[in-house]
């Protein structure tokens, strides 16, 4: 028996979180944090390999006022030995990403994005890491939700589904998996439930020992085991980290044993890497200079606590968009709202941080039964799983859906039951207008029969920031838009 341990490191959606909190006194999460830890682990075992499951950008003013650029100098200090791509690495467009890509000194991989045209690979598909004796391969697997934000650059396409994914990894490992490789590692993008579908639908022979995830944010006690394959992902942000200890015997070639867990980051367990803070600083002095100033003071801390559900901050907004406006109804994305808790105090920064996604804003029409169909495939099943777009809608609606039988039982604006036959003006951001067919279940071509969308808003962004500052006090309430029955 010859056996070497391994420490496999994971991080994944850290979104901008770069900078630390104080939690009961003490110091926890950011990039300072994190890099100590990291290094920390280093130094104290032989053999660290630390990767990164996606969602880098996205989240801090410090991401978007350098446009990524300043996300990937700041990870080039925590050294991954690897990285996947998310969907919100393609947020500043593929060509920028490409740029991004050069600057960046830790590896990129991913094995499902290419050019239409002649089918060739944007990037590097999989990495093989060679440490204490081991080859590890890494395969970078991205959601198909990439295919929202590249909308129109039509000649970048991505797998769409799963068995296509399946078959990706299998041309992969038949390929590039040898008899000297001793562990494989899916490294994805794609939430803990296509994680869970892809595992269960691999065979056994491409020999995928480890599924390490990202996208839906999931908060884990132990890893999912499906089809002997241990799934893992590390929540969202900084402030903890996932870890594998591995043993491995390179006589039988097996994990000998594994365990696994999610560390918090905070000051009990790593001490905060100078260097980093350094850097940090850098840009957020710079940053504070343009963004540090108030906007308005909101009446008490609003919550928007998860994505598939009606939340304070989803009405504010929702609501802010639709007052005064040319339009009956605004459909604000779930997604398109960043942070969990926002307020009393709000700072230019803070705005911006909260809708990083400023777009145009489209009017179309549609008809109550449109409407009705829009609604029920917003409500389908796999909302719950939180790995599809949800949405907060403005006042005057009432929709009360029983998820047991997948029925809506009661359809109202301003309190009345929506007719079939009713014309109800709507308003969507850019990205959701473009990806109509897919976010409602329902064909643009069809709705556009209705009336010509257009365009009533060339920022969201220069409507929140004017109605923040010509009114103060702002409140919110849950008040049963939208209500689940069991």
């Amino acid at each position: 028996m010859a056996i070497v341990k391994l420490t496999l490191l994971h991080s994944n959606d850290m979104h901008g979180a770069f900078l630390p909190k104080e939690i009961s006194g003490k110091q926890s999460a950011g990039l300072p944090l994190l890099s100590g830890y990291v290094k920390k682990a280093r130094k104290e075992e032989e053999n660290v390999v630390y990767a990164i499951a996606g969602d880098m950008f996205r989240g801090s003013i410090i991401d978007s006022e350098y446009l990524g650029l300043s996300t990937i100098d700041l990870v080039n200090v925590l050294e991954p030995d690897v990285a996947t791509l998310g969907n919100h690495e393609v947020d500043y467009g593929i060509a920028h990403l490409l740029f991004l890509e050069k600057c960046a000194k830790f590896p990129i991989i991913c094995a499902n994005i290419f050019v239409t045209l002649n089918n060739t690979r944007l990037f590097t598909p999989y990495l093989n890491v060679e440490i204490g004796g081991l080859r590890i391969l890494f395969i970078g697997i991205l959601t198909e939700e990439v295919l929202a934000s590249t909308r129109t650059e039509k000649v970048i396409g991505t797998f769409i589904d799963i068995d296509e994914a399946v078959r990706e990894v299998g041309v992969i490992c038949d390929n590039y998996r040898t008899k000297d490789t001793n562990l494989t590692v899916l490294l994805t993008h794609i939430g803990i439930e296509k994680d869970k579908e892809l595992a269960s639908k691999l065979n056994p022979d491409f020999g995928v020992d480890l599924i390490i995830g990202g996208h839906s944010h999931t908060f884990m006690a132990e890893p999912e085991v499906v089809n002997d394959i241990p799934i893992v992902q590390a929540g969202t942000g900084t402030g903890i980290i996932g870890r594998f200890d591995i043993l491995y015997d390179t006589l039988t070639h097996e994990i000998n044993d594994l365990k696994w867990q999610c560390v918090p980051i905070n000051e009990d367990t790593a001490e905060a890497d100078p260097i980093m803070e350094e850097i940090l600083e850098g840009y957020r002095s710079e940053t504070d200079k343009k963004y540090k100033r108030v906007v308005t003071r909101l009446a008490r801390k609003l919550t928007h606590p998860a994505r598939n559900q009606e939340t304070e901050l989803g009405n504010l907004y929702a609501d802010m968009l639709q007052v005064d406006s040319s339009f009956d109804i605004m459909l604000m994305g779930s997604g398109s709202i960043r942070k969990e808790e926002f307020g009393p105090i709000v700072e230019y920064q803070d705005m911006l941080e909260n809708t990083p996604f400023d777009d145009l804003l489209w009017m179309l029409k549609v008809s109550g039964a449109q409407f009705r169909k829009m609604v029920k495939f917003i409500l389908r099943d796999e909302a719950w799983e939180g790995h599809t777009e949800f949405y907060q809608f403005s006042k005057g609606v009432h929709i009360v859906y029983r998820k047991s039988t997948r029925m809506l039982e009661k359809l109202e604006y301003n309190g009345e039951p929506v007719r079939d036959d009713q014309e109800i003006l709507i308003a969507l951001q850019n990205y959701h207008y473009k990806n109509f067919d897919e976010f409602f279940g329902l064909p643009l071509a069809e709705v556009c029969r209705n009336m010509k969308p257009r365009v009533i808003a060339t920022s969201v962004n220069n409507i929140f920031e004017e109605y923040f500052s010509t009114h103060q006090g702002l409140d919110a309430q849950v008040e049963g838009r939208i209500t689940i029955l069991e």
